[in-house]
């Protein structure tokens, strides 16, 4: 069964288009990172998928079906800004999720809250933001889902919470938990994900999976024999971009992948701001 499934998806707010005939199919058990600007329309097709604002047209099916009450049984979601109630503890809200999730895992979410190093009696307005978001997060992993969509979910954590982040991430994923996160951190994304979506001005850039990204789009540098450095991006073409080097007669030529920073500069059409 495919967990997620978004299909010429819509959205306009006005005259100004969001998310524009967006269709992705998020296969089970697969990290799924999505990249933009602001403005992408990132965070609408999240609200979108969740029925947070209505559609202007399309559709998504979660599980096979559409969206339904039941449904939020098997996704947790954690959105970009905090929206947990800052009077209560960790533990007061792991007793509210456990009361209202059917497969909530009251022993995993203690393990989490050592993980994340989370103080389980402090009330959240005492608890930095961070610290706040690793309450959010792992009251999510905690709630055992199906579906996980996480906005942005590395905001305000230190980098040693960010990359225990990612191994959960990476762990849920590889016992079949399927996760669906957009992020700005390019870095999370080419670290964490499988499959990847960028988005640009709502449209559907680019999707493929990290790795075949990895083995056809490459850096081509010629160095000329004054000093000067040529660069160019090769996308699938890469023997035909070194030809064209070779003629103008470089002292070298090499080649090395792309790393995903590139790659999603390459796409949006930025390579000269990239590049300097």
């Amino acid at each position: 069964m495919i967990p997620l499934r978004i299909d010429h998806l819509t959205k306009r707010y006005g005259n100004r288009v969001a998310v524009d005939d967006l269709s992705l199919t998020i296969e089970p058990g697969t990290v799924f990172g999505m990249l933009g600007r602001n403005g992408a329309g990132k965070s609408s097709t999240i609200a979108c998928v969740l029925g947070l604002i209505r559609t202007t047209s399309g559709s998504v099916e979660l599980f096979g079906e559409k969206l339904q009450a039941r449904t939020f049984d098997r996704v947790a979601y954690v959105p970009e800004l905090n929206a947990l109630d800052a009077w209560m503890t960790p533990l007061q809200h792991q007793e509210f999720r456990r009361r209202c999730f059917s497969r909530f895992d009251s022993a995993l979410m203690r393990e989490l809250m050592e993980r994340f190093e989370i103080e389980p009696r402090r009330t959240l307005r005492k608890l930095s933001k961070g610290q706040r978001q690793a309450v959010a997060l792992a009251l999510a992993f905690a709630q055992r889902p199906e579906l996980m969509i996480l906005d942005e979910p590395a905001s305000g954590l230190d980098p040693v919470l960010q990359r225990r982040l990612l191994d959960t991430m990476v762990s849920a994923a590889a016992d079949g938990v399927t996760i669906l996160f957009s992020s700005h951190a390019i870095g999370h994304v080419e670290q964490a994900a499988e499959r990847i979506a960028i988005l640009d001005r709502g449209k559907l850039a680019l999707e493929a999976d990290v790795d075949d990204l990895r083995a056809s789009r490459y850096v081509v540098e010629a160095v000329f024999p004054d000093g000067r450095l040529e660069q160019r991006y090769a996308n699938g073409d890469v023997v035909e971009v070194e030809s064209q080097l070779r003629a103008m007669a470089p002292a070298t030529v090499s080649r090395r992948p792309m790393n995903l920073e590139q790659i999603f500069f390459s796409t949006i059409g930025m390579n000269r701001e990239y590049r300097g």
